[in-house]
Protein backbone atom coordinates (compact mmCIF):
# COMPACT_ATOMS: atom_id res chain seq x y z
CA UNK A 1 0.00 0.00 0.00
CA UNK A 2 1.72 3.38 -0.74
CA UNK A 3 -0.16 6.20 0.58
CA UNK A 4 0.80 9.63 -1.33
CA UNK A 5 3.00 12.12 0.75
CA UNK A 6 1.28 14.90 -0.50
CA UNK A 7 -1.71 14.07 0.93
CA UNK A 8 -3.11 14.17 4.68
CA UNK A 9 -5.49 11.24 5.92
CA UNK A 10 -7.80 10.77 8.36
CA UNK A 11 -8.56 7.88 10.62
CA UNK A 12 -11.52 7.27 9.03
CA UNK A 13 -9.79 6.11 6.25
CA UNK A 14 -10.20 9.31 3.79
CA UNK A 15 -7.89 11.27 2.12
CA UNK A 16 -7.17 15.46 1.76
CA UNK A 17 -5.31 17.45 -0.63
CA UNK A 18 -3.84 20.43 0.61
CA UNK A 19 -6.32 23.54 -0.39
CA UNK A 20 -5.55 25.18 -3.28
CA UNK A 21 -5.25 29.38 -3.72
CA UNK A 22 -9.25 29.73 -2.92
CA UNK A 23 -9.09 27.05 0.42
CA UNK A 24 -10.85 24.16 -1.99
CA UNK A 25 -9.45 20.52 -1.26
CA UNK A 26 -10.44 17.77 -2.42
CA UNK A 27 -11.49 14.54 -0.51
CA UNK A 28 -11.55 10.58 -1.41
CA UNK A 29 -10.59 7.54 -0.10
CA UNK A 30 -7.74 5.13 1.05
CA UNK A 31 -6.48 2.08 -1.01
CA UNK A 32 -6.10 0.59 1.84
CA UNK A 33 -10.44 1.38 2.63
CA UNK A 34 -11.40 0.98 -1.10
CA UNK A 35 -9.42 -2.77 -0.68
CA UNK A 36 -10.84 -3.57 2.73
CA UNK A 37 -14.90 -2.53 1.18
CA UNK A 38 -14.06 -4.82 -1.74
CA UNK A 39 -15.87 -3.55 -5.34
CA UNK A 40 -17.58 -0.51 -5.07
CA UNK A 41 -20.89 -0.69 -6.79
CA UNK A 42 -22.54 2.60 -5.39
CA UNK A 43 -21.52 6.13 -4.02
CA UNK A 44 -23.72 8.52 -2.45
CA UNK A 45 -21.86 11.51 -2.36
CA UNK A 46 -22.97 15.02 -0.95
CA UNK A 47 -24.56 17.77 -2.87
CA UNK A 48 -22.22 20.63 -3.97
CA UNK A 49 -23.78 23.71 -1.48
CA UNK A 50 -23.93 21.15 1.19
CA UNK A 51 -21.96 21.91 4.76
CA UNK A 52 -20.23 19.13 5.31
CA UNK A 53 -18.51 18.62 9.27
CA UNK A 54 -15.12 17.46 10.12
CA UNK A 55 -15.63 13.90 11.75
CA UNK A 56 -19.45 13.49 10.68
CA UNK A 57 -21.19 11.43 7.90
CA UNK A 58 -21.36 13.11 4.52
CA UNK A 59 -22.34 10.20 2.41
CA UNK A 60 -22.02 6.56 1.86
CA UNK A 61 -19.91 3.94 -0.61
CA UNK A 62 -21.51 1.00 -0.96
CA UNK A 63 -19.61 -2.56 -2.20
CA UNK A 64 -20.66 -6.03 -2.71
CA UNK A 65 -20.26 -6.75 0.88
CA UNK A 66 -21.48 -3.82 3.01
CA UNK A 67 -22.37 0.11 3.10
CA UNK A 68 -19.81 2.40 4.49
CA UNK A 69 -20.70 5.85 5.69
CA UNK A 70 -18.41 8.31 4.05
CA UNK A 71 -17.04 11.02 6.82
CA UNK A 72 -15.75 14.84 6.02
CA UNK A 73 -11.87 15.13 6.81
CA UNK A 74 -12.61 18.94 7.33
CA UNK A 75 -15.47 21.29 7.85
CA UNK A 76 -16.58 23.47 4.99
CA UNK A 77 -18.62 23.49 2.08
CA UNK A 78 -18.33 21.07 -1.31
CA UNK A 79 -18.01 23.20 -4.43
CA UNK A 80 -17.76 19.70 -6.51
CA UNK A 81 -19.02 16.09 -5.94
CA UNK A 82 -17.19 13.57 -8.58
CA UNK A 83 -20.08 12.72 -11.30
CA UNK A 84 -17.55 10.11 -12.81
CA UNK A 85 -17.54 8.64 -9.28
CA UNK A 86 -21.39 8.11 -9.37
CA UNK A 87 -21.66 7.08 -12.85
CA UNK A 88 -18.91 5.02 -12.17
CA UNK A 89 -18.37 3.88 -8.35
CA UNK A 90 -15.43 1.34 -9.20
CA UNK A 91 -13.32 4.44 -9.93
CA UNK A 92 -12.75 4.15 -6.39
CA UNK A 93 -11.20 0.55 -6.34
CA UNK A 94 -9.59 1.37 -9.65
CA UNK A 95 -8.15 4.65 -9.22
CA UNK A 96 -8.65 5.68 -4.93
CA UNK A 97 -5.96 8.69 -5.65
CA UNK A 98 -6.49 9.69 -9.10
CA UNK A 99 -10.09 9.19 -11.02
CA UNK A 100 -12.03 8.12 -8.10
CA UNK A 101 -11.58 11.42 -5.81
CA UNK A 102 -14.82 11.84 -4.12
CA UNK A 103 -15.50 15.65 -3.78
CA UNK A 104 -13.94 18.86 -3.00
CA UNK A 105 -14.74 21.08 -0.34
CA UNK A 106 -13.72 24.97 0.12
CA UNK A 107 -12.18 24.48 3.85
CA UNK A 108 -13.85 26.74 6.47
CA UNK A 109 -12.08 24.50 9.51
CA UNK A 110 -9.63 21.54 9.39
CA UNK A 111 -8.88 19.55 12.60
CA UNK A 112 -5.71 19.05 13.50
CA UNK A 113 -5.30 15.47 14.16
CA UNK A 114 -4.49 14.88 10.57
CA UNK A 115 -2.49 12.03 10.05
CA UNK A 116 0.49 12.70 7.37
CA UNK A 117 1.37 9.88 5.16
CA UNK A 118 4.03 7.81 7.54
CA UNK A 119 1.68 8.18 10.38
CA UNK A 120 -1.16 6.69 7.82
CA UNK A 121 0.47 4.23 7.30
CA UNK A 122 1.31 3.11 10.15
CA UNK A 123 -1.59 3.95 11.80
CA UNK A 124 -3.66 1.41 8.96
CA UNK A 125 -1.05 -1.64 9.44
Amino acid sequence: MSNPQQLRYSKEHEWLSAADENGVATVGITEFAANSLGDVVYAQLPAVGDTVTAGETCGELESTKSVSDLFAPVTGEVVEANQDVVDDPALVNSEPFAGGWLFKVKITDEPADLLTADEYTAFAG
